[in-house]
């Protein structure tokens, strides 16, 4: 039988186990590649995140700007229908002035003009009666009757002053009919026209009272 072996204090345990428990090494450049892809992928996640803010930032600008588009373009549709209404009283007022104008120049040329269509259309009336303002009675009456002679009718011209009619108005009669020139009746429906006119464009209901004069 075999003598027991000796304890030799000399011994180190501790020595064994530490050298049992050291922790694996790395290699220096495979450390280098793990850092390096980790910051790569960290770059790329704040990349996305930068981008996806520049994106969100973008949306809300052109949001914004679509937004100023809008009223600008409802401003402008608005300027638009002020200006169009505005050139249609311009141009009705300019047109009153002008038959005034002329009016006062010719106060007979559209009395003759729509006498002479008369004359040449009932050519065999018994009759024609003419009212015209009592100021032109004078005037018009050699005129008109020229006039029937040079149209070839053959009927009793009647020429009749009336002094509630203004001048550049009449009444011209015959037997089964006749016609009215009425400045101020024109001059009223011309108004209730533009009125309805430029409230269809604006799409509000037309007011009473039609243009100022």
């Amino acid at each position: 039988m075999s003598a027991p072996a000796k304890f030799l204090f000399d011994t180190d345990f501790g020595r064994t186990a530490r050298a049992e428990q050291t922790e694996p090494s790395i290699a220096i450049a495979a450390h280098e590649l793990i850092v390096a892809d980790k910051s790569a992928a960290a770059y790329r996640e704040g990349f996305a995140a930068a981008s996806a803010e520049t994106d969100r930032r973008g949306a809300m600008a052109l949001e914004r700007v679509a937004e100023a588009l809008g009223r600008l373009s409802a401003d402008l549709s608005s300027v638009e229908e002020k200006i169009e209404a505005e050139a249609v009283h311009v141009a009705v007022a300019v047109g009153r002035k002008l038959s005034s104008a002329l009016i006062a120049r010719e106060p007979l040329a559209e009395i003759e003009t729509l006498a002479a269509n008369c004359f040449a259309q009932f050519v065999s009336a018994p009759h024609v009666v003419i009212r015209i303002a009592d100021s032109l009675y004078l005037a018009a009456r050699e005129r008109l009757e020229e006039l029937a002679c040079r149209t070839g009718f053959d009927g009793r011209l009647v020429i009749l002053a009336e002094p509630h009619l203004a001048e550049g108005d009449c009444r011209i009669e015959w037997a089964d009919g006749g016609l009215v020139r009425d400045r101020a009746a024109a001059d009223s429906a011309i108004a209730e026209l533009v009125a309805r006119y430029v409230a269809a464009r604006h799409g509000d209901a037309p007011q009473s009272g039609g243009l100022e004069r």
